[in-house]
């Protein structure tokens, strides 16, 4: 299967969805391994590849662009209601 989200680099906990991804469908990892998305995640916005609790690091092109506020499954959406972006 095609995949439909790209992750920028390998330190990365998230990847970016290149179509939007219906919550319940699968999101195709580049390696072939697929993951459920447990919330729709819109085009172009981040998935979470691993289960997080608050306070953990979300990293993005392989660097720490914010923390998690509070506990994100595996396959969830990553934005603004669940990350505090560092400045």
């Amino acid at each position: 299967m095609k995949s439909n989200v790209v992750i920028i680099n390998e330190k990365d906990n998230v990847a970016i969805a290149l179509e939007d991804i219906a919550a319940g469908s699968a999101a195709s990892l580049p390696d072939g391994a697929e993951i459920r998305a447990h919330s729709d995640v819109p085009y172009s916005h981040k998935i979470a590849l691993s289960d997080l609790s608050p306070g953990d690091e979300i990293v993005k092109y392989g660097e720490v662009i914010g923390n998690a506020k509070e506990t994100i499954r595996k396959g969830e959406w990553v934005h603004t209601h669940n990350l505090e972006i560092r400045d």
